[in-house]
């Protein structure tokens, strides 16, 4: 298994964006050739891509890790983590949060943050045996469109 950080758009990263977003839910919007390239040229944001088995193998899945500053330290959040269906259960995932833990920890983060659907029982169970706590919170949205 082979982890990466995408630092350019090229038109296979664009293909298997486009093919791994429909697997996070039919609610999220593809992403077009602007959109990645903004992401990638944030400078907050990390695309992490999965290739299995090796660094020449298709790619397999992806997170999105972003860090940033606020008055009291440095943060970090995992998004967007997704395995193609037919990858999962060979610890792609896994490997994409380690390497986004260690991403984080290098950036002088106090800890990494994500929020996960209660559906998703494997990935459930996976934050919590990297460590993750369930937080007591609140969680809110404004839907701004």
């Amino acid at each position: 298994m082979y982890i990466e950080k995408a630092s350019q758009l090229t038109e296979e990263i664009f293909d298997a964006v486009r093919r791994l977003v429909p697997f996070l839910g039919t609610h999220k919007p593809i992403p077009s050739r602007a959109d990645l390239t903004l992401l990638l040229d944030s400078g907050t944001s990390m695309l992490l891509l999965a290739r299995f088995p090796a660094s020449d193998s298709p790619i397999a899945g992806m997170l999105t890790i972003s860090i940033y500053r606020v008055p009291t330290g440095v943060r970090s959040i995992v998004e967007d983590v997704v395995v193609d269906t037919a990858f999962r259960g060979k610890g792609i995932a896994k490997a994409l949060m380690q390497s986004a833990i260690e991403i984080a920890r290098e950036a002088g983060a106090n800890g990494v943050a994500l929020t996960s659907n209660p559906q998703r029982v494997e990935a459930n169970q996976l934050y919590l045996s990297l460590g993750f706590h369930r937080r007591e919170t609140n969680a809110y949205f404004l839907p701004l469109k």
